[in-house]
């Protein structure tokens, strides 16, 4: 074989272990969240968070139940609530997981499990990932599920005659 031929075969094998390289890193890559059905309890659950997450209000806004005592007039109310109380919906925690654990319905009242997990840059002997779960309450509201009530990612003054004002 001529110098040629074998430079041309190196660069082609290149191009082929290149190519190789790239499908496999985005076959491995973890797929991007999306919305369920909205026709279970977890299912909103799911998205009401999801939508908190990405930052889209109004979808997360439309899972709240209307009859909660303190009930965000409207979007902006809404919004202005969940900026001003940021920590409580996790807008400080960069690198968290959230999943539905269990769901127990009970009539038109279901209660949802959520395990949230937190990354965080680990030491020697820490992994520095942690878990703990909260509860939501839905309520089954002229045949859709509303989220009522939850240990996180909610204002508490929701649940207040006043609202948040």
């Amino acid at each position: 074989m001529k110098g040629t031929d074998k430079f041309l075969i190196g660069i082609v094998a290149g191009i082929v272990l290149l190519v190789g390289a790239v499908l496999v890193v985005v076959l491995l890559r973890p797929s991007q969240p999306s919305y369920h059905p909205d026709d279970t309890p977890e299912g909103v659950a799911h998205n009401y968070l999801l939508a908190l997450q990405l930052e889209e209000y109004e979808r997360a806004y439309g899972y709240l139940s209307s009859t909660l005592r303190g009930y965000p007039d409207d979007l902006e109310a809404f919004e202005r609530d969940v900026e001003k109380y940021r920590w409580s919906f996790g807008s400080y925690d960069n690198d968290v997981s959230l999943a539905v654990e269990s769901t127990d319905v009970s009539g038109n009242t279901a209660k949802v499990v959520v395990r949230k997990t937190t990354f965080r840059r680990g030491g020697l002997f820490d992994s520095g990932q942690y878990s703990n779960t909260f509860d939501m309450t839905l309520r089954r509201e002229g045949g859709t599920w509303k989220v009522s009530r939850s240990d996180s990612y909610w204002a508490s003054c929701w649940d207040w005659e006043d609202g948040c004002k």
